[in-house]
């Protein structure tokens, strides 16, 4: 077994809270950075910068997994080589949720540690995922979720922890909370890879007839639910923002910009 780093990234939205935009939103400029084919600092795409975080964690193979019709993307990273990474291109094939989108990485990953992100999800510190990836090999949990201080729980899936880390309830987007810690990025190991694929196959039969979507926070609560150990990484000094809204947008290219 080996136990490589690999990154997947969902990238099959179809932007509608953006839309109308003339391209995918994971290409939104947000800020600037070099680019090997400018001497000038270049538009940096929103997703570069979670492209960046997975590289610096050790992911040298990464999976985006698309939409038919977003082939921008791939036009613009191709292979990955100008960020250090191998990219990968999957399309999605069930249409119920980001969780489905990672599935279809299940045969290439599933016996691998994954980094996960969302691609318009802008986060701090720079090594956030290596320290997810250490608190994951320290507690020998299954999946490790990095949580941030946020403002609007309504926004987030808000977690609750126990004194040592260990995730008690994911509460996916509650209409409000007493909650303080929102997660946005995720580590995990093959245990939790194959429970989520069996879990999927369970239910996608359920959200076929309901023509529903499931989200990967509602995935971690039923992994907690079935034993599997969920840990938490807090970083009280990062900071995350959604860029997913016309006003977080803005607030994103003041920032960076």
């Amino acid at each position: 077994m080996t136990t490589d780093v690999v990154g997947i990234i969902p990238a099959a939205g179809l932007g509608s809270r953006l839309s109308p935009i003339p391209f995918s939103k994971e290409l939104f400029p947000v800020g600037f950075g070099p680019h090997p084919e400018h001497r000038e600092p270049h538009p940096k795409p929103v997703s570069q910068y979670l492209l960046e975080h997975m590289q610096r964690a050790g992911a040298k193979q990464v999976y985006m997994v698309l939409r038919k019709g977003k082939w921008d993307i791939p036009d613009y990273y191709g292979d990955g080589g100008q960020l250090g990474v191998q990219l990968a291109y999957l399309v999605m094939r069930r249409p119920y949720g980001s969780p489905y989108s990672l599935d279809q990485a299940y045969t290439f990953v599933k016996q691998q540690r994954v980094v996960f992100g969302f691609p318009d999800i802008l986060f701090e510190p720079e090594n956030a995922f290596e320290s997810l990836l250490q608190r994951q090999a320290e507690t020998q949990a299954d999946v490790v979720l990095g949580c941030f201080k946020v403002p609007s729980p309504h926004k987030w899936d808000m977690v609750d922890l126990q004194p040592n880390g260990v995730v008690k309830a994911v509460l996916p987007k509650p209409v409000s909370s007493v909650l303080s810690y929102g997660w946005a990025i995720a580590s995990w190991g093959p245990r939790f890879t194959e429970f989520m694929h069996e879990h999927l196959e369970e239910v996608e039969a359920q959200l076929h007839a309901s023509s529903g979507e499931l989200s990967v926070g509602e995935v971690v609560q039923a992994a907690i639910h079935n034993g599997l150990l969920v840990q938490s990484f807090c970083f009280n000094n990062g900071s995350c923002l959604d860029i997913g809204t016309p006003e977080d947008l803005q607030k994103a290219i003041r920032t960076l910009s």
